[in-house]
């Protein structure tokens, strides 16, 4: 479960440097290259959006599993 975690976290903070790339391109300079083209920043916002919604879903279902158990601060404390 941790590893699902780990490359999971990974690959959100890849799409995350993935839409910078595209942000700090920015546009086309010259006219003749006003050729249309998706939008890949929010493409890669999208799949950082879709792999936490995913990462979040796994550990609710291992919680309730019971194959991970929450630690922190006890209930009363």
């Amino acid at each position: 479960m941790k590893i699902l975690v780990a490359i999971a976290f990974v690959a959100i903070l890849a799409s995350l440097v993935w839409a910078l790339v595209h942000m700090m391109r920015g546009r086309p300079a010259s006219p003749e290259e006003q050729l249309p083209k998706k939008n890949n920043m929010a493409t890669a916002l999208a799949f950082r959006v879709g792999f936490s919604i995913v990462l979040f879903i796994c550990v609710l279902i291992s919680w309730k599993m019971g194959w991970i158990q929450p630690t922190g601060i006890p209930p009363g404390a």
